[in-house]
């Protein structure tokens, strides 16, 4: 449901960048009151110690959720996830296989490359 009610927002505020801000605005102030009320607050210590290749994940959920918002109303829902789901089980073959970000290393197998051929069959499907 995220998907087509902000691609709606990006309609009604006509900037799918500004609609991508006004939703990771909302998100953040409610995990903000969430992890305030836990008292679960991060210090600056630890997050000093944070790598700095971790601060580029929410750079990375911006640009996914403007491709999102730029895509549901030219490709519509289906292809849309399609497409995202196809790119992602692309890189995590790769990721897993590097054993990247500290993940531990899980071999390209037969089965997993079907896997991913069977979302890209989807995909092609999804376009007809």
């Amino acid at each position: 449901m995220q998907a087509p009610i902000n691609a709606a927002l990006g309609r009604s505020v006509d900037d799918g960048v500004a609609a991508a801000m006004i939703s990771f605005g909302i998100g953040f102030l409610l995990l903000l009151a969430v992890v305030s009320l836990r008292g679960s607050l991060p210090g600056l210590a630890a997050l000093k110690a944070v790598p700095w290749w971790c601060w580029t994940g929410g750079a990375l959920g911006a640009f996914y959720v403007w491709a999102v918002l730029w895509s549901v109303p030219r490709l519509g829902v289906v292809t849309t996830f399609a497409v995202l789901i196809l790119g992602q089980l692309t890189a995590a073959l790769i990721l897993d296989s590097a054993g990247a970000f500290g993940l531990p290393v899980k071999e390209i197998t037969v089965q997993r490359v079907g896997a991913v051929a069977l979302v890209s069959a989807g995909l092609v499907l999804s376009r007809f």
